[in-house]
């Protein structure tokens, strides 16, 4: 088992208006010394905006926002803009976050050459109902039949007639171009997906629907663990290290005290070819265990959504039962050495 140093809560909500509800699941980015979070912020009835702090090394709060740094603007996102990554490649910034509009949850991202100015780029994922996905799915390959299991969902009793779009979030960007393409994780339940291409216009309906109609290709990573066992999503930005990919991301289980949300280690994908998995831990890497882990606006939740590499150690930030940020800390070569043993032939 890896070693993991629980630091403790580095921000709580405030009572500004922007995030007097709570604050979870930030983005990440080292530049020199810096650390800086970029985090979803909740004001009163679920409305979500992107605030923005930076540390000093890895846990020291140097500078806190009073304002918000990312506000909704848009229909897509009339409710929310929440649970940010953020990714340099080649000279651009591109911030990816969850665009809700009350009734839908779906990726959208942001770029920026400065970090300051980020310019809204839209929906990144497909507008298609989930009825529609699932036909052009049954038309293709054959897929994990979990995929299917989602019509209670989508069909709600107490609101039959809301058209509900396909749920596509969790899109986290590769931190360079792979073979020339930008390639991002995304996740439609129960599992983790990858999408790779030159440019992202090629995002088009008949993109996507060829997509789903070869949809096994796509997918990365199902659940397969029992600590994942209900489904899982993108984390963490992938992190290059000689041995391919370290992917982070979270896993869901459902338990007798209701789902629990796990930091999982833990993925290790092919270098050229991330939708080969090489390795995986059989367990959590982390789980709720501390009192801000296990009671908050969502209980029983680690989700952690960012690092940042100081030495051999990894920062790993995340949101703590969806009211406040923390951070764990483990040595980056000890997991390396823990996943390699996974590795299977």
């Amino acid at each position: 088992m890896i070693e993991v140093k629980k630091e403790g809560v580095l921000l709580s909500k405030t009572n500004l208006e922007f995030e007097n509800e709570g604050v979870l699941n930030p983005a990440i980015i080292r530049i020199d010394d810096n650390v800086h979070m970029f985090y979803r912020a909740v004001s009163m009835g679920n409305y979500s905006s992107i605030g923005y702090c930076r540390f000093d090394g890895p846990l020291s709060i140097s500078e806190r926002w009073e304002k918000p740094f990312m506000v909704p603007e848009f229909d897509y996102e009339s409710h929310g803009v929440e649970d940010p990554r953020i990714v340099k490649i080649d000279d651009l910034f591109y911030m990816s976050y969850t665009a809700y509009d009350g009734t839908n949850a779906r990726g959208a991202y942001a770029t920026s050459k400065d970090m300051i100015h980020f310019k809204k780029q839209g929906l990144i994922v497909p507008h298609f109902t989930y009825e529609k996905f699932a036909f052009i799915v049954e038309s293709g390959s054959k897929v994990n039949p979990d995929y299917y299991h989602n019509h209670k969902f989508y069909y709600q009793l107490e609101d039959p007639e809301t058209k509900m779009m396909l749920w596509d979030k969790n899109v986290v960007f590769f931190p360079r171009r792979i073979d020339g393409n930008l390639v991002f994780l995304h996740r439609i339940r129960p599992g983790i997906q990858l999408v790779s291409v030159k440019n992202l216009d090629e995002l088009t309906k008949d993109f996507w629907k060829d997509y789903f109609l070869h949809f096994q290709e796509h997918i990365v990573l199902d659940p397969i663990h029992a600590h994942e066992s209900d489904y899982i999503g993108g984390g963490c930005p992938p992190i290059e290290t000689e041995h391919g990919w370290l992917l982070i991301y979270h896993g869901v289980q459902d338990t007798n005290k209701g789902l629990v949300y796990s930091a999982c280690a833990a993925a290790l994908l092919d270098i050229d070819d991330p939708r080969k998995e090489l390795a995986r831990l059989p367990y959590a890497l982390f789980s709720p265990e501390f009192k801000w882990e296990l009671k908050g606006e969502v209980n029983n939740v680690v989700f952690p959504t960012g690092t940042a590499l100081f030495g051999d150690t990894l920062f790993i930030y995340y949101g703590a039962a969806d009211s406040q940020i923390a951070c764990a800390s483990l040595s980056i070569s000890a997991l390396m050495t823990e996943l390699l043993t996974c590795i299977t032939t």
